[in-house]
């Protein structure tokens, strides 16, 4: 059987107010990175995995590498759940209104 792939969702709070706290925090993120996960927005990084299997291991070294301050929330969704996400906008940044994509002209 075909295994389907399932994208992991990671939420988490972490306290930064001392020195330690923000070093664990940061440690904690690159491991994320590290691991394949892209950030969505601040404190919600998603990585896609083969199968229900693969994204209980990740699960399982997310718990490795757990600050002891840590709390951390984690879905497993399938392609379809995922994409059915919806992106809820405000107004849009002046960031945002200067990077609108230009059309690539090749000859």
């Amino acid at each position: 059987m075909e295994e389907r792939f399932m994208r992991i969702l990671v939420m988490f709070d972490m306290p930064t107010y001392t020195k330690e706290d923000r070093k664990n925090s940061a440690k904690f993120r690159k491991e994320l990175i590290k691991d394949g996960f892209l950030m969505l927005q601040f404190s919600v990084y998603a990585r896609i995995c083969k199968g229900v299997a693969s994204a209980n291991s990740h699960l399982n070294r997310l718990d490795l590498i757990l600050p002891p301050k840590g709390h951390i929330r984690a879905l497993i969704l399938t392609e379809k759940q995922f994409d059915q996400m919806r992106l809820l906008l405000g107004q849009k940044s002046e960031l945002e209104k200067k990077n609108v994509p230009r059309q690539l002209v090749l000859f």
